[in-house]
């Protein structure tokens, strides 16, 4: 620390009294006992309360998200949205002391190398004076302030937008959500666009377009049979997409636009880019999902192997079961679906192990 240039005075007020966090250390060891559905995970993060609070939050701070998106090309509605999944817009932001977080996970040996690093980095954010050591808040992990930045992530994104000299993602909402604004142009949001569109496919459509990955423009795949759900034509036929299906193709599907993944580098997950997204459709207006979810369960990797050991009994040559779902055990679940006279959508799920058992 001393190094990076921190003084003696900030290194004890942050850490003098540190000892490791018995509760931070219980978090990294804990492993998850399930695994939901996409549905379980929007259905809890976008709520029609979620979304009226978004509406709120829009107009409290109307002047402020206007010159956001002037400065940074963002959708209004979409910072709102990470800050409203992110901590109940502000409501909960973690009480954690951030240093002490990262100090325990260092000091346990998870991930070390990146926690010791970031505790360098969190140091050297109060030694520049962006916020005093008791308020320096956040997860267990370390995700800081409104907008649950790490501490490397606050040195490259964070703004001081009310431009008194501190970047202050804890306090200031302003310099909270131009922190956001900023994260999601530095990963290339496109102005003007959307982060996708709930869609409809033809009956006739071939499912390896969803899972080989294909992007293609709006009017390609509109040419062949892929609509609007609400039944409008796209804004424009030359944004590109690619399809994602989470929960099968008797479920809400989606043509998602390169915002999608930008989202995703706020966290690496499809199912958080679906709330986020949606949420921030539902802040504009838009009502829930046209098509509902089915019900159905997620598979953990036993359940998988389980899947692909019944597919090689019935005479399918995938190799040995590992639980990975790959384009063999793809092909051949889309070739039993459809040979079962089931919609050959080559989703992998409770539903299927229960038909192929």
């Amino acid at each position: 620390a001393k190094a990076r240039g921190v003084s003696k005075k900030i290194f004890n007020a942050a850490m003098g009294d540190f000892s490791p966090i018995t509760k931070v250390l219980d978090l990294s060891k804990k492993q998850p006992e399930f695994v939901s559905t996409v549905a379980d995970y929007v259905g809890k993060r976008v709520t029609d309360g979620q979304a009226g609070k978004g509406q709120d939050m829009r107009a409290e701070w109307t002047k402020t998200l206007g010159v956001i998106a002037e400065r940074y090309g963002v959708q209004p509605e979409a910072i709102l949205a990470i800050w409203g999944i992110e901590t109940n817009y502000g409501g909960y932001m973690g009480g954690n002391n951030t240093p002490h977080a990262l100090a325990t996970l260092a000091y346990g040996g998870y991930r070390a190398s990146y926690f010791g690093s970031e505790l360098i980095t969190s140091l050297e954010i109060l030694q520049a004076g962006h916020v005093a050591p008791g308020k320096m808040v956040g997860s267990w992990a370390g995700a800081m302030g409104h907008p649950q930045f790490m501490p490397s992530s606050f040195m490259k994104y964070a703004v001081d937008f009310k431009g008194d000299g501190h970047e202050d993602i804890w306090g200031s909402v302003p310099d909270a959500l131009a922190s956001i604004g900023n994260y999601l142009k530095s990963f290339g949001w496109r102005t003007g666009e959307t982060w996708g569109y709930e869609v409809k496919l033809p009956a006739d459509f071939n499912y390896q377009n969803v899972w080989s990955g294909i992007t293609a423009t709006l009017g390609d795949w509109a040419g062949v049979g892929v609509t609007r759900a609400n039944g409008k034509a796209f804004p424009r036929a030359s944004d590109t997409a690619r399809l994602y299906m989470p929960m099968g193709g008797n479920g809400p599907v989606f043509a998602v636009l390169p915002n999608f993944d930008v989202i995703k580098r706020y966290n690496s997950s499809d199912s958080y880019a679906l709330a986020v997204g949606h949420l921030a459709d539902r802040i504009i207006g838009v009502k829930g999902f046209a098509s509902a979810w089915p019900k159905d369960t997620a598979l953990n990797k036993s359940d998988r192997e389980q899947l692909q050991a019944l597919l090689s009994r019935k005479g399918y040559e995938i190799g040995k079961p590992d639980g990975v779902i790959g384009p063999k055990t793809r092909a051949a679940v889309i070739d039993w679906q459809a040979r079962a006279g089931l919609l050959p959508d080559g989703h992998v799920s409770g539903n299927l192990l229960r038909a192929l058992s």
